[in-house]
């Protein structure tokens, strides 16, 4: 009666996934947290980037050219959406003050009051 008995044992088992150790499942968890980390700064840091660029551009054309036109209009687009990206990464971080940023990266007035209007492209 072997046989029997042994689906009877087999039938009442429940089947799981193989439990790993506490220890040996730290150094995953850590490292995936590490790596999620570092993908976060570096979005921040393509953010910021790209903050500065659009900022650049703006301020190159306003010494170059001084008018207001429909270029300028969309270099004025684009840094607002840089800002607005760039503090959404900010957002993602803890970091909510919009200041410090606004200050460091000296954002004209008509880019921070444009942010996160978003109109027809």
């Amino acid at each position: 009666m072997t046989g029997p008995k042994s689906l009877i044992i087999l039938d009442s088992m429940t089947l799981r996934p193989p439990h790993t150790s506490s220890s040996s499942r730290t150094p995953r968890i850590a490292a995936l947290d590490y790596e999620i980390a570092q993908e976060q700064v570096a979005a921040l840091g393509r953010m910021g980037r790209a903050l500065e660029a659009a900022l650049a551009a703006l301020a190159e054309y306003d010494r170059s050219h001084g008018t207001k036109d429909a270029a300028r209009a969309r270099l004025v687009r684009d840094a607002s959406d840089a800002l607005w990206c760039f503090m959404v990464q900010r957002e993602a971080f803890g970091l909510r003050d919009p200041r410090p940023v606004i200050r460091d990266y000296r954002v004209p007035t008509e880019v921070h009051n444009r942010m996160g209007a978003f109109g027809r492209r």
